[in-house]
């Protein structure tokens, strides 16, 4: 194995994982002029963003978006050329079926309008069929009071939201039909297991920054094209280095200040390393000293995601997604084009906080999620299944649970050219491909300012549009 490419001044820096941090900081690093050799232990890059085949089908492993307030995910999308693959709506517009409704009352639509911040949600939350009229306005209220909270309060991250809630007027159908709609697929958690901290910069970047701030974008193509083939072509014209099925066994630093970064029959020397992959790897590969407290990397909980997969004979659902109510189905998305099905319908089903469905068999989910998709979807009722199945991702994101803020450590570590980056280090976001773009960001950085190398301005273009 070669140590990569050379760069500007001969200086070489690892990058450890090939998820989205890791890519964003070889991708950075490469733009300044380092020697970037990028290892993923995978056969291939994307971390937990990714595809594969099934019979005809590619499959995304989870169903996956962004909104226009990330920025730092939108430059990633840019950097890679991706950007049209992967468009935003022109406005935000989500339907919401409440299945213990009525016939003909059961759709809600939250949306927004050309009008400034907080009008641009007024006549969507006035009209919200699931939410009484007292309800909507004490949501109003709520919404108000945490614009006014200060994210910078470190008081914050030990409250859970859903105290924050109840303190604040919401009823428990208010937190279901609206808080935690948007809550649990944002931060995976209910607001009552959620930090505070987490939660409030979720909804007033989201809801309360910019009238288009929550406009959702996801990738209309399988996301192995984005996260892997496009990511890989630019790594590559980049003059990264990219080694895949390469996993990383030893990082130690050597007497003369450089690095040693073992993998099975080689041994790479660099004058920095970045560390993206999960906190629990990271623990097990630092080096002693290179953090303060390294157990309190174990203490940084995970949680599941469960994606069910359902591919009928005909199509069942008109919108490209939904929320719904009064059902364990969460959100429903229309994976039919993306997936290169040419007849009948592919429905992938995202399931958060799946705790306690993430190891249920598949004859069970099936048992249950059937049922569940007619009454959510009248068409579902006639309709013939052609292929049912499920993906799991058992550590999915980081437990956004209060208190791990106090544990994410930041880019830095004790040890001079070790660096840290993935969604789970102090980027101030929850478990988001935004959070594990700029955790790549503020490793490049950090790595940039001590080999004493400029920041590319295209880099940081992301912050600008912040």
């Amino acid at each position: 194995m070669s140590d990569g490419r050379q760069g500007a001044d001969g200086r070489h820096t690892v990058v450890v994982g090939g998820g989205l941090a890791g890519i964003t900081a070889a991708l950075a690093l490469a733009d300044a002029g380092v020697r970037v050799t990028l290892l993923e232990g995978r056969p291939r890059l994307g971390g937990l963003a990714f595809s594969f085949r099934r019979g005809d089908l590619t499959v995304d492993n989870g169903q996956h978006v962004y909104l226009r307030c990330c920025t730092a995910y939108r430059w990633f999308l840019d950097r890679i050329g991706g950007a049209a693959l992967a468009p935003l709506q022109n406005r935000l517009d989500v339907p919401v079926v409440d299945v213990e409704r009525p016939a003909g009352r059961r759709l809600g639509r939250l949306r927004r309008d050309a009008l400034p911040v907080p009008l641009h949600l007024g006549r969507s939350l006035a009209t919200y069929p699931h939410l009484s009229l007292a309800e909507r306005a004490r949501v109003g209220r709520a919404a108000l009071a945490l614009k006014g909270l200060d994210l910078a309060d470190p008081a914050l991250d030990a409250q859970d939201f859903g105290s924050w809630l109840t303190a604040h007027g919401q009823s428990a159908r208010a937190v279901e039909a609206l808080w935690d709609l948007v809550g649990v697929a944002t931060l995976n958690a209910v607001a009552g297991e959620a930090s505070l901290a987490l939660a409030a910069m979720v909804f007033k970047t989201g809801l309360l920054s910019d009238p288009g701030a929550a406009d959702i974008g996801w990738a209309h193509v399988p996301l192995g094209d984005l996260h892997d083939r496009l990511a890989r072509k630019e790594l590559d014209s980049a003059g990264v280095r990219t080694e895949v099925r390469t996993r990383v066994t030893s990082v130690s630093a050597e007497e003369d200040g450089r690095w040693s970064v073992r993998v099975p029959g080689e041994t790479l020397t660099a004058d920095a390393v970045v560390l993206a992959v999960p906190q629990g790897e990271t623990r097990d590969l630092l080096p002693p000293g290179a953090l303060h407290a390294p157990e309190r990397l174990r203490e940084i909980g995970t949680a599941p995601i469960l994606n069910v997969h359902v591919v009928y004979d005909r199509k069942v659902l008109d919108a490209p997604f939904l929320a719904a109510l009064g059902t364990p189905v969460q959100w429903v998305f229309d994976r039919t084009d993306a997936s290169g099905l040419r007849e009948g319908q592919y429905l992938a089903l995202s399931q958060s906080t799946a705790q306690d469905e993430i190891d249920t068999p598949v004859a069970e989910l099936r048992a249950r999620y059937l049922p569940e998709l007619e009454r959510l979807l009248p068409r579902a009722r006639g309709a013939g299944v052609r292929d049912f199945f499920v993906t799991r991702e058992r550590h999915a994101t980081f437990a956004p649970a209060p208190g791990v803020g106090r544990l994410r450590p930041g880019a830095r570590t004790e040890a001079p050219g070790l660096y840290l980056a993935g969604a789970w280090t102090a980027t101030g976001w929850p478990a988001t491909m935004e959070s594990a773009v700029r955790s790549g960001v503020n490793a490049a950085d950090a790595v940039l300012g001590a080999l004493g190398r400029p920041r590319p301005h295209r880099l940081f273009a992301f912050e600008e549009a912040a």
